[in-house]
């Protein structure tokens, strides 16, 4: 099922974000004004701000501040591509060149810097004491998780629970304060905010997880991504911890010097050993599980068409080709 049915109910308001996006996107400094509408306008799922506005409606808000708020989380999940992309020294994502690779990295760290210095300009308008904190925490725990993965790359002795433990604070984490948010603006009770940000944790790794596996299996024109660039960066991904976890000492050696010395001359020979262990079916099987998990944390909310449309959201998410 493509996404956009899923996101019909919440239209309006996406149309009010992107809005939002734009306007606060303003700078007398005309670079900082070009790279961010570069990388705002390449296109992007928008994931973070959907799911806000769905667990605010599914909460029963109807104020105006998840149109701020869903703004900020994707400026803060913006930052984190900018910099990201210069750590990872990477040159295509969604189909087009890096902001790095446009305006060089220097422009692309420092813009960053300002999506999210905006960020925390633009949340003091709900001033809500509760909402700062989700939002610092989680800015917080999502630099420590883009140190931990820094700190794993080239290093194949990574195993699942350190791979996990770097896909929970680097990405699942926005997810989760993005539907934390949303009960939040709701006033809902504190079981149901609570399930809805574990929600948001589960989809946020199912999310990861599949994107692991399109890195070895994906079709460029709809990942908008190279095939292989997990492995060019030396990237212990899952699909690659797990062949070399149940496949033979040859397919284990074989994986084991790919992430070491990174680039994409053994992917031919990666691709094959991930494809023969059965690496890419458990990685998608684990997806399942976090997907089924995130469906089951939202059992209490009421019915309604939000609450629908986050279960879809989560099978998307396993199912997704892009």
């Amino acid at each position: 099922m493509p996404i956009e049915p899923i996101r019909s109910l919440i239209d309006a308001d996406m149309c009010a974000v992107d809005a939002m996006i734009r306007r606060r996107l303003e700078s007398d400094v005309v670079l900082i004004r070009q790279v961010a509408e570069y990388i705002i306008a390449s296109g992007g799922k928008r994931l973070r701000p959907a799911i806000l506005l769905l667990a605010a409606g599914a909460t029963g808000y109807s104020g105006g501040h998840h149109h701020e708020l869903a703004a900020v989380v994707e400026f803060i999940h913006t930052a984190t591509l900018l910099h990201d992309d210069v750590v990872d020294e990477s040159g295509l994502r969604r189909g087009r060149k890096t902001a790095n690779a446009a305006f060089g990295n220097a422009a692309s760290v420092l813009v960053g810097d300002f999506l999210y210095s905006r960020a925390f300009q633009m949340m003091l308008a709900v001033d809500d004491m509760r909402v700062m904190t989700v939002l610092a925490d989680a800015t917080n725990t999502i630099a420590e998780g883009e140190v931990l993965q820094l700190l794993n790359v080239h290093d194949a002795d990574a195993d699942e629970a350190r791979y996990l433990e770097v896909v929970r604070r680097k990405t699942a984490k926005l997810f989760e304060a993005s539907t934390r948010l949303g009960a939040i603006l709701g006033q809902a009770a504190p079981e149901i905010e609570e399930g809805l940000a574990q929600y948001g944790m589960h989809l946020g790794t199912a999310f990861q997880l599949i994107d692991d596996v399109l890195d070895y299996s994906g079709d460029l024109n709809e990942t908008g991504k190279n095939l292989g660039d997990d492995l060019n960066e030396g990237k212990p991904t899952l699909p690659l911890i797990y062949a070399m976890r149940v496949g033979s000492h040859a397919v284990a050696q074989t994986v084991r010097h790919a992430i070491e010395q990174g680039g994409r001359e053994d992917f031919a020979a990666v691709l094959e050993a991930i494809t023969d262990t059965g690496a890419l079916d458990y990685a998608r099987e684990q997806a399942r599980r976090e997907a089924a998990a995130a469906c089951a944390a939202i059992q209490g909310l009421p019915n309604s068409n939000y609450r629908d449309s986050l279960l879809q959201l989560a099978d998307f998410a396993v199912n997704r080709k892009y």
